[in-house]
């Protein structure tokens, strides 16, 4: 059986991202794409590299008919989603790749994002989208909140560890790498080659990234009580990746076993031996996410590190690991590509 499937927001490179996954999925099609600002081009002409795809052409969301189908994808910016997903028929199930239905308190959601949430009764539906976490309940869900990729790299890392009680939840020190992807497809200065390139720094520093929002709230659900990890994401001349280093004390053999333990079953989290540890080459383009434990020269503290794709694993092949249990497919369906190396 055929799914059809829509993409809103198709011109980005979340969007992109999906259709390059959607193409060798045997059960999904294409059968609607919107990109406002590029309404009427052929997907060929805002992205070169899927030109042997047969897909529809581009349109406004406005134009774009949703009566055949069953799952739409939104990859528009967050305030726009929030408007945007609030008008689409109730037949339709969501998957969101944006930040608005990511925090279940519209206060929260309003201290990070710096305005009210139009749609609060649409918020108090949806479920938080860290498949691995939440995979009973995306199952039923009308609406998927994707995760930050941020986010979800640094809770592959510690949602076990927390909810084990392996390690001191007030000394959590985590070092973020991120590439330029994440931030999007817009020209922006900072971005410019010139201004990127051969070059690393630091943003959000001193506890001000958005996803620290996610983070307080899925680690305290854990702990069940507030847990503030100190963290700061670096912006690196690389196109897509995340490498997250976390410092944690405790004892480095129980904290392996715990994450060898967490994901022993999960096809997509792969621990490494102990004293390995991962590399955004060999994750690269893939929804697999590595993760590795070293102990410290001190006793009784350890570095874990993750790596994972951004705009796979960390945004549209969640998002598509998200739809095949909304559908009822094999949760690994279309998304067993081995990573692209070197």
């Amino acid at each position: 059986m055929t799914h059809n499937v829509a993409i809103l927001g198709a011109s980005g490179y979340t969007g992109a991202e999906l259709v390059r996954l959607i193409a060798t999925h045997p059960s999904l099609q294409i059968v609607g794409l919107s990109g406002n600002s590029k309404a009427g081009m052929a997907m060929a002409d805002v992205f070169p590299h899927l030109r042997h795809l047969d897909l529809p052409r581009l349109t406004t969301i406005d134009e774009m008919s949703f009566d055949d189908v069953e799952i739409v994808f939104c990859g528009l910016p967050h305030a726009t989603s929030q408007k945007v997903i609030a008008g689409l028929p109730d037949h339709v199930r969501v998957i969101d790749m944006s930040a608005d239905f990511r925090l279940r308190d519209p206060a929260d959601y309003e201290k990070w994002y710096g305005k009210p949430h139009s749609a609060p009764e649409l918020q108090k539906t949806a479920v938080y989208g860290l498949t691995e976490f939440y995979r009973d309940q995306i199952k039923d869900a009308r609406l998927v909140a994707g995760t930050g990729c941020n986010a979800a790299t640094g809770q592959y890392v510690l949602r076990p560890l927390i909810a084990a009680g392996v390690i001191d939840l007030d000394q959590i020190v985590m070092d973020l790498k991120a590439a330029v992807s994440g931030a999007g497809r817009a020209l922006k200065e900072n971005l410019l080659h010139a201004e990127l390139s051969e070059g690393a720094h630091g943003y959000a520093v001193g506890g001000t990234h958005r996803h620290l929002g996610e983070f307080d709230q899925e680690f305290a659900l854990v702990a069940g009580r507030p847990v503030h990890i100190q963290f700061t994401p670096h912006l690196i001349p690389a196109n897509r990746g995340i490498l997250a280093t976390t410092y944690v004390q405790g004892d480095p053999v129980a904290i392996y076993n715990t994450l060898a333990a967490a994901y022993a079953t999960e096809p997509f989290i792969e621990v490494l031996p102990m004293g390995q540890h991962p590399s955004i080459k060999h994750i690269r383009a893939s929804n697999f996410c590595h993760v590795g434990v070293v102990a410290d020269r001190v006793p009784g503290r350890a570095i874990v590190i993750a790596a994972l794709d951004n705009l796979t694993k960390g945004s549209s092949g969640q998002a598509l690991q998200n739809a095949n249990l909304m559908l009822g497919l094999p949760e690994t369906e279309g998304l067993m590509l081995a990573p692209v190396f070197p």
